[in-house]
């Protein structure tokens, strides 16, 4: 338990049997009345996110979330293996989860895994990765009046904006935040 007062960005936190991530903290002392604190939460599960006043010197259950080094391995059915890079241990994780971030992950790329009540809750992936472009359409000279960039489709499937140069069979740098390009690396 810690108190309202005690509680910072980046925290993660239990309301009412629900583990929220706080993204906004704010004490407020108004000139009649108690102190309060004011926070805005985002719900780590189902990513919605709400403002929630609680009294200063409330107690509120803080979550302690684990997060550790995993290595996706490969993708099995509906579930997605991935191997601890401390104990080699493999852990199945549902498609669900992952969503669509899948499309920016490879086989042998390292991951954090967000852990609680042993059970995982998030996966968090590099701030870049470098993905192979397996189709790419022709860059015709003097096309530039439509567009400089063109789409082309990654070895996971992703399909991303990329300068006209780009061809097949090139590795680009891909920021998986934005889900934009960066680079050419190959």
């Amino acid at each position: 338990m810690i108190s309202t007062n005690d509680m910072r960005p980046g925290q993660s936190i239990l309301v009412n049997g629900e583990l929220y991530l706080i993204l906004e903290y704010q004490h407020v002392k108004p000139g009649k009345g108690k102190a309060f604190v004011k926070t805005k939460i985002k719900n780590i599960i189902n990513g919605s996110v709400i403002e929630k006043t609680f009294r200063a010197d409330e107690q509120i259950e803080q979550a302690y979330i684990e997060k550790h080094k995993y290595q996706y391995l490969y993708k099995d059915g509906s579930d997605y293996v991935f191997m601890s890079n401390e104990s080699y241990e493999q852990i199945n994780i549902d498609a669900d989860l992952i969503d669509d971030k899948y499309l920016l992950m490879k086989a042998n790329q390292e991951v954090t895994i967000q852990i609680y009540n042993n059970k995982a809750i998030d996966v968090s992936l590099p701030t870049s990765v470098e993905l192979l472009v397996t189709k790419a359409e022709e860059a015709v000279k003097g096309d530039s009046v439509n567009s400089s960039n063109k789409y082309v489709e990654c070895e996971t499937g992703l399909k991303i904006l990329v300068p006209m140069f780009i061809e097949i069979d090139e590795i680009i740098k891909i920021d998986t935040k934005k889900r934009e390009y960066i680079t050419r690396v190959k």
